[in-house]
């Protein structure tokens, strides 16, 4: 299990986003007939409608990532119902000053929220988008495409 405490100090971290890709996981969250993204509040992507998602820590399996992430960015607890696989997503920002662009290998896992959902300061806010979707961010509308819908 990751240790929250061994999280990577800043100056190291500029150094991997600059260097390699980040591994992470998104939560593509079914949520009343849709699916629930968040307006983001940072970069990359920073005001886009996108999935939540996170880094997965040093010793941390895919599924705890998205139990962490879910319950940092969500408030909640997820049932994981499938997972999507890998995908690669490519930035022309970052949220790491110094650092240009931003490349992240996503594992994706479809969820559904066991709790009340409620954002966190990543997000300014929540929305469910029902199919047929339409506009989606390029790299959710991938996840999207993945999924069967009700």
């Amino acid at each position: 299990m990751a240790d929250e405490s061994s999280r990577i100090p800043d100056a190291e971290w500029e150094v991997v986003v600059a260097n390699v890709p980040v591994v992470s996981v998104d939560l593509v969250v079914k949520h009343d007939g849709g699916l629930l993204l968040g307006r983001r509040e940072n970069e990359p992507a920073k005001g886009e409608w996108f999935v939540p998602g996170g880094t997965v820590l040093k010793n941390e399996q895919l599924t705890e990532a998205v139990q962490r992430v879910a319950t940092t960015e969500l408030g909640c607890d997820v049932r994981i119902r499938d997972e999507l696989g890998a995908f690669e997503h490519f930035y022309d920002t970052s949220d790491v000053e110094g650092v240009e662009s931003k490349h992240y290998v996503a594992h994706g896992f479809v969820v559904e929220a066991t709790g009340a959902i409620t954002p966190d300061d990543q997000h300014a806010e929540f929305r469910v988008f029902e199919p047929p979707f339409a506009e989606l961010h390029p790299y959710v509308a991938r996840y999207a495409e993945r999924v069967e819908w009700p």
